[in-house]
């Protein structure tokens, strides 16, 4: 309070300060006026002498005025200085506090395992939802240990059937819009997530009480919420502006994991997920799970109003103690098939806060660079991190459009939550003031213009998971779909329907079938035998030709598969 009255008392001095310059000013110049219209009158000399008060007047008050402005910069930059090491202390001893928590969570895990080594103390076992065999607990002790989906022999999946021909009819005209609600159960996410530190999360077995009942191939469908913005950009004459709409669908994809702290389902290597939209969006998907560990899925869509998308995403998780870090690796691919114009971006990473105390939320943070590899367009979207410092807008997304030359077009300004805005640049200009010694380029545009704006969630959305509207439909039932298709997976449609409890036990027996199923083939490979590697249904693997990269793309078949009926390749995993 101290400083900010003497800054107030030193702003005050300058406005008197120039109040007077003010005054003096305007009475020298009517006495440089009455001295121009003298001419040799007798009394000039009187007239000059004021003149030249006057003038001594003015330099003093300017003198006061400078004298009043280098106390206020002085007294503002001492307590600057002050200011920014007081803040660099708090940012200190909270990544002090964040390292000894940490420690605190890491000494905790090894205290308790000492206590479980103990063999004069009874066994220690921590309920979560689901009976643990004691094998089952000897193998969360294993960091460095593998867990599968289990392969049944048999298919094994709940059907939902309806009698009456008229409420078919109706169910594939009208995709539904709500689901059963999420129960209530409460589950310490700590008990669980204390012995995970540094580890892969997709070789820890969890509760289905961390879980959303739609699998990782779901969730990589549900980016296409906001497919018209592919249609929009498909009819685009020119490049920079479909650029513009490509940039916003691949922000677009973001909006729904606001408040989706859920992590879905690992997928089965060699689960499936078709969404055909051919009646109301002109598309359809097909993704297959091509690897387990590391997870790794392949995606493919066509679409009839003009573009194809492609992608093979490999899922990299870590848990750091107090936050969650997913970082999807790899490319998304994108070509319109009039202009011929190949697209390519990635995602940015994802963290889930507050894993210790306090209320989940998630943030995303990172860069994208949207390559036209036909016309060498470029478009640098930036992701700004959430910081309790700062005075930025939430989550908000920043970017530039530049043609092969690198002049700039487009300004791309919004919310990776709400919505996205284009503004053509008529002008840009070298300004100061940017960081690390580089000179800020300033723009002046026209007025923006909306590129997309996020739907709003349906009613009672937050007793539903806080799925979009299109969410909800993902995992709805549906007829000739695969055997391995994400909706007939059993642990993910108990959950769906509350029946926690027997996802649970259902998907503890799939995880130690699957390990047995490790432990088989680790014995065979090593009395000589020769291990066949996997070999996807529906796509293969090849060198992508404009990144250079190995990944998967559709080989083709699978809907001419599902016209026949025929799924004689697929294999039996559910």
């Amino acid at each position: 309070q101290g400083v900010l009255k003497t800054l107030a008392n030193k702003l005050e001095d300058l406005g008197t300060c120039n109040e007077l310059i003010g005054k003096h000013g305007a009475a020298l110049q009517r006495s440089l006026s009455d001295l121009e219209d003298l001419r040799g009158a007798p009394d000039s000399t009187d007239k000059v002498k004021a003149v030249n008060e006057r003038a001594t007047l003015f330099r003093i008050t300017s003198n006061a005025m400078i004298n009043a402005c280098r106390d206020f910069l002085d007294v503002a930059e001492s307590h600057s200085r002050r200011w920014q090491k007081t803040l660099h202390y708090e940012r200190e001893q909270r990544h002090h506090l964040e390292e000894t928590i940490e420690q605190l969570a890491k000494q905790h895990n090894s205290l308790e395992r000492a206590w479980r080594e103990n063999p004069r103390l009874c066994p220690m076992s921590v309920a979560v939802g689901v009976e643990r065999t004691q094998e089952g607990d000897t193998s969360d002790e294993n960091e460095e240990a593998e867990f599968f989906d289990a392969v049944e022999d048999s298919p094994s999946f709940i059907t939902v059937t309806d009698t009456t021909g008229t409420n078919q009819t109706q169910l594939r005209r009208t995709r539904r819009s709500r689901i059963p609600d999420k129960p209530n159960y409460s589950l310490n996410l700590w008990s669980i997530m204390k012995n995970c530190i540094g580890k892969d999360l997709s070789k820890i077995p969890m509760p289905v009480n961390f879980n959303e009942p739609l699998s990782m191939l779901q969730r990589l469908t549900e980016d296409l919420e906001y497919s018209e913005l592919l249609d929009r950009a498909a009819r685009c004459g020119s490049s920079l502006e479909q650029m513009c709409l490509v940039a916003a669908f691949s922000v677009s994809s973001y909006s729904t994991t606001v408040h989706r702290t859920a992590k879905p389902f690992n997928p089965l290597l060699g689960e499936t997920y078709e969404l055909d939209r051919l009646d109301e969006y002109g598309y359809r998907s097909i993704s297959e799970q091509v690897s387990h560990h590391p997870p790794a899925a392949a995606h493919h869509v066509t679409s009839q109003r003009g573009w194809t998308l492609w992608q093979h995403i490999t899922i990299d998780s870590k848990f750091r103690g107090k936050y969650i870090s997913v970082m999807p690796l790899g490319n998304i691919h994108l070509q319109f098939h009039s202009s011929g114009n190949h697209y390519v971006w990635s995602k940015v990473t994802s963290t889930v806060h507050n894993i210790i105390v306090g209320k989940l939320w998630i943030d995303q943070s990172g860069d994208i660079d949207i390559v036209n590899t036909t016309t060498k367009d470029t478009c640098h979207l930036k992701f700004s991190p959430y910081s309790y410092f700062s005075r930025e807008v939430p989550r908000k997304v920043t970017g530039v459009v530049e043609d092969k030359e690198g002049a700039a077009h487009y300004i791309l300004s919004g919310t990776w939550d709400d919505k996205m805005e284009s503004a053509k640049i008529v002008e840009s200009s070298q300004g100061c003031g940017g960081s690390e010694g580089k000179q800020k380029t300033v723009y002046q545009t026209l007025q923006p213009k909306l590129l997309w704006k996020k739907y709003p969630l349906p009613d009672n959305a937050e007793n539903m998971h806080f799925f979009s509207s299109l969410a909800l439909t993902l995992n709805e039932p549906e007829e000739g779909v695969a055997p391995t298709d994400s909706r007939l997976r059993p642990d993910q449609r108990l959950m769906e329907v509350g029946l926690w409890d027997e996802a649970n036990n259902e998907k503890q027996r799939l995880e130690d079938r699957q390990s047995d199923h490790v432990l088989k083939v680790c014995n065979s490979s090593s009395s000589g035998q020769d291990i066949e590697g996997y070999l996807p249904a529906w796509f293969e693997r090849r060198t992508d030709e404009t990144t250079g990269e190995s990944i998967y793309v559709y080989r083709g078949g699978y809907w001419e598969a599902k016209e026949r009926q025929d799924w004689s390749q697929c294999p039996e995993i559910f």
